[in-house]
């Protein structure tokens, strides 16, 4: 398998707007509700829903009304088990895609969704509802933001190239050309306040382009416009721990591995894979020249992409390249979901593809819309990520594709963060920093 090409087909997904459940409602009354309980009867036909007859006991019972109030897609993903749960992410196929690619390629087909079977016996519907609700204060269920509120401004005053929040303590890291400037929490909720620090940068034409915080929040790696990676040792007080000597001039995109052992950065035609804890050079490792505007890790394998339009896949052990994806549109972000099962690729054209790192899996969300700056966080809890499309954010709930909340900017928005603890949201642009807080 080392080094193919895959000749990806993908199923196409809508973002939507309303709740789920109201998409496949059929009207209230006359000749369109027979239409619309007709329309529901083949859709759950296709996604296996039980099938009553008229008058049977079991389409009254309580574990049948509550079956029958979920939409196909939804169905469709009780059916699965919660290992499966996160690759369903169901929607209905657009004609044009389906025709260029056949129905033998859609996910039904080719990728193990469920397929219809026969409902079960009267017997489990009874064992079912003898089973005793559970309280709902002790059910555990993933939250999704509702809303967000502006509630202000980091005036950093220059170009914010990157960014990121602590959890912890709340702190933004605001990143950009000759500084960094931290800001602590007292004025995530102001529009003037002077930041806590600078940390000035010996060269004045050194610039931060990409920043990533360990995943235990203490500390924080930077590069750019500079031959060296910046580590940072943020409590009690940012400081520089160590200068790590990169063999390029421009670092565009860092990664760092779930157990913080090793750390991508990405240059122009090579990656560079460093020993954060002995802060040593492991490999210098050559991909396409035009393919490594951005890096992500997940597992054993990394991945690459930029303005050649592939998505590449690396083996971290072996170096072998082991999957090239096809996806025509230039790649302007990547990223993955908190069990890094999931890739998210962010295009020039706004759409956002939907990788499995491990099986064949494909699928693509659909926008249309030619962008300068696309950027993709997902947050800590997976339930939920966000994309910027130039001046715009959209909050999209996984794996749904539920726009939970869109905001406005006025200028361009460069870089996105969301804080592990899922408070709040920090944008960085033109000149500033946005802080959102969440709404649950």
């Amino acid at each position: 398998m080392s080094g193919k090409k895959e000749e990806t087909s993908f199923s196409i997904l809508r973002i939507y707007d309303e709740p789920e459940e109201r998409r496949y409602e059929p009207e209230s009354s006359g000749i369109s509700s027979q239409a619309g309980h007709h329309a529901q009867s083949q859709l759950d036909g296709v996604y296996g829903t039980p099938q009553w007859p008229p008058g049977s006991s079991a389409q009254h019972g309580p574990v049948y009304q509550e079956m029958r109030s979920l939409s196909p897609q939804q169905w469709a993903l009780q059916a699965l088990d919660r290992s499966e749960l996160q690759a369903s992410w169901f929607s209905d196929g657009e004609p044009r895609e389906e025709a260029e690619f056949g129905s033998s390629s859609l996910p039904g087909f080719e990728f193990g969704q469920p397929c219809p079977s026969p409902p079960p016996s009267e017997e489990v519907w009874s064992f079912l509802r003898a089973i005793p609700p559970v309280a709902d204060e002790v059910v555990v269920r993933q939250r999704t933001p509702r809303a967000s509120w502006k509630v202000g401004k980091l005036c950093h005053g220059k170009k914010v190239c990157a960014i990121a929040i602590s959890s912890l303590t709340h702190h933004v890291y605001t990143c950009g050309h000759g500084y960094i400037r931290v800001w602590d929490e007292s004025a995530l909720h102001t529009w003037n306040k002077a930041p806590q620090a600078q940390l000035n940068f010996q060269g004045h034409h050194n610039c931060v382009l990409t920043c990533k915080l360990f995943p235990d929040e203490q500390s924080l790696i930077t590069g750019g416009v500079s031959r060296t990676l910046t580590l940072w040792d943020l409590a009690p007080t940012p400081r520089i721990r160590a200068h790590l000597a990169s063999t390029g001039p421009i670092c565009y995109s860092l990664a760092i591995s779930s157990n913080a052992q090793i750390c991508l950065a990405c240059f122009k035609g090579f990656v560079e894979i460093w020993d954060l804890q002995n802060q040593i050079l492991i490999r210098k490792h050559k991909v396409p020249e035009y393919g490594s505007r951005c890096v992500d890790i997940t597992g054993n394998k990394f991945w690459t992409g930029g303005e050649d339009t592939s998505l590449y896949s690396w083996d971290l052990r072996s170096f072998q390249k082991l999957q090239q994806y096809s996806l025509h549109h230039e790649i302007l972000s990547i990223s993955h979901d908190p069990s890094e099962e999931w890739m998210l690729v962010g295009l020039r054209t706004s759409d956002i593809i939907i990788l499995h790192a491990h099986r064949k899996e494909a699928f693509k969300a659909v926008v249309h819309k030619y962008v300068h700056h696309h950027n993709l966080k997902f947050s800590s809890c997976g339930s939920y990520f966000v994309t910027t499309l130039d001046e715009s954010i959209h909050c999209l709930s996984a794996p749904s594709l539920q726009r939970l909340f869109q905001e406005e900017e006025s200028t361009e928005i460069l870089c996105c963060d969301v804080s592990s603890d899922n408070q709040y949201l920090v944008t960085g642009s033109k000149n500033c920093a946005t802080v959102y807080q969440l709404l649950f």
